[in-house]
């Protein structure tokens, strides 16, 4: 008589739940016992998302062979579409599924290439926009100085970028709330508080321009409408050239040091901010002032 198997291997061999059919629970003993999971819970979680699998393939009239149910068509197809689970449920059997694939038909699972993701762009250090100010305080035309020094502004001082950028007038930025505001036209209609660094000089370049455009021209759908002065502040003075990606990330990078964001995510164990994104969508903004406020750009007395 054979003695009965002990450990995982034993555990995996007596696995013989009410929950799916026999045919079901003989697929998932079978392709299980190749996994060899190191542990009775790692077992017991995929012995149960393969017997569900099973039984949602044989139910389809699909033969019960690893080739046919662990077929990533089948395996996705009952993740989306299998009746009464719960989304963290379906996460965890599409997670599960794809492991036990993976060891069981790999053929059919080719391993996932890296996909390139962008990242932020390296923010201006605080002597640098001290560099691109001062550049574009040396313009020879008083016109150039007053743009220039309005796309350094409007860029690490509001984070405006693109479209964004190119729509600012005179006029939309203004004091107001305690602090001075650039009122966001086009797709994403909102009013930004100005960091106080750049007050004076942005405030200086609004009223240059009065109701034209801040950065220039007269029509903001042009393309490559700050080229020109990209290119006049580029003067061979040992500064990196001027990217508004780069003005964005230095906006992002200030506020969040004066938000104390680094250390509220240290403390929350938090390393990225899609799940703050989940919560602060069901948030309401405050009001302007207290979006002066919170930054620390309200006007100096």
């Amino acid at each position: 008589m054979r003695a009965p198997e002990t450990g995982i291997a034993g555990y995996i061999a007596r696995w013989r739940p009410s929950s799916v059919s026999p045919r079901a629970a003989a697929f998932a003993r079978d392709v299980i016992a190749a996994v060899a999971p190191p542990g009775q819970e790692r077992a017991k979680n995929l012995l149960w998302a393969a017997g569900k699998l099973a039984d949602y393939a044989i139910g389809l009239g699909l033969d019960p062979v690893p080739e046919v149910v662990l077929h990533p068509s089948v395996a996705e197809r009952f993740t989306r579409c299998a009746p009464g689970l719960s989304g963290v449920a379906r996460r965890t059997l599409r997670t599960n599924l794809r492991f036990i694939g993976r060891r069981v038909v790999p053929h059919l699972y080719p391993e996932d290439l890296p996909l390139p993701r962008e990242r932020a762009k390296q923010p201006y250090s605080p002597a640098e926009i001290g560099g691109y100010l001062a550049l574009a305080d040396a313009q020879p035309a008083a016109e150039r100085r007053m743009r220039a020094a309005g796309l350094v502004c409007l860029g690490a001082g509001a984070g405006l970028i693109r479209g964004d950028l190119r729509d600012v007038r005179g006029a939309d930025v203004v004091c107001r709330s305690g602090g001075v505001v650039v009122t966001v036209p086009g797709a994403r209609p909102r009013a930004v508080p100005v960091l106080a660094r750049y007050h004076a000089p942005l405030l200086a370049a609004a009223r240059s321009a009065r109701s034209g455009l801040i950065c220039g021209g007269s029509d903001p759908g042009r393309r490559n409408l700050t080229n020109p002065l990209i290119r006049a502040l580029d003067a061979g003075s040992g500064l990196p050239r001027l990217d508004t990606s780069r003005l964005r990330a230095t906006w992002l990078r200030d506020c969040a040091e004066l938000l104390g964001l680094a250390t509220f995510m240290h403390a929350a164990g938090i390393s990225c901010s899609q799940r703050l994104g989940d919560l602060v969508a069901g948030l309401e903004p405050a009001s302007e002032a207290g979006a002066v406020r919170l930054p620390g750009a309200a006007r100096q007395p």
